[in-house]
């Protein structure tokens, strides 16, 4: 099967499916986690000064520009601004605390409230710094065909352990070419799948950080 370069995988009845999957998932999520969600936020606030949400731009569906969520798990740069460039490994701008927040994702919580507002969806290709999509746009053949669906918080390349930080080509190229696979053969049981080996494989790993 192939992916049309003009439609969502996500359209019609698949995209009522996802919608709803999206809610009552998201909305499960952030009952159970509302408190230790509190409890982080308190964590943020009193590891480091600065804000409590770290919110950064990104390219959504069809490249719109959405802002996305996260605790925050860096030292603010000095323009006021965090997180201005991607996290490495062993990275001393991480806290402490938000070092600990990467190795369980903790830090992506927020973003089922992005989720719930509709910008994200649970299972997708996930959302790239701006300035990744213009780079890897023009040296990875295919590459924007991930817009044609929503940024998603976990997804099947991060599951196959090509998360973290891609800093070589070849690595955004797999985690390119997961994504489109993943949009050729979406299914609600896929996505399930993927959730299901998302918390008990893919929260924690090498390549969180």
């Amino acid at each position: 099967p192939m992916i049309s370069v003009y439609d969502s995988p996500h359209s019609g009845i698949q995209s009522w499916i996802k919608r709803v999957e999206d809610i009552v998932l998201s909305s499960l999520i952030l009952l159970v986690s509302g408190p230790p969600m509190l409890a982080i936020a308190l964590g943020v606030k009193l590891s480091s000064p600065g804000p409590v949400i770290f919110k950064q731009p990104r390219y959504g569906m069809s490249g719109e520009e959405i802002i996305v969520w996260k605790f925050r798990t860096m030292t603010v740069c000095e323009d006021g601004t965090d997180e201005c460039v991607q996290a490495t490994k062993e990275d001393t701008r991480v806290t402490r605390f938000g070092a600990f927040l990467r190795k369980y994702s903790l830090d992506e919580l927020p973003q089922f409230i992005n989720v719930l507002q509709g910008r994200m969806t649970i299972v997708g290709p996930r959302p790239h710094a701006i300035a990744h999509n213009e780079y890897y746009r023009k040296r990875i053949p295919g590459y924007m065909l991930r817009h044609k669906a929503k940024p998603g918080i976990t997804g099947y390349a991060q599951i196959n352990g090509w998360r973290g930080e891609t800093d070589t080509l070849e690595k955004m190229e797999k985690r390119v070419e997961y994504d489109l696979e993943y949009m050729r053969n979406w299914s609600l049981c896929l996505d399930l799948k993927i959730v299901f080996l998302t918390v008990f494989k893919g929260f924690k790993g090498e390549n969180a950080y």
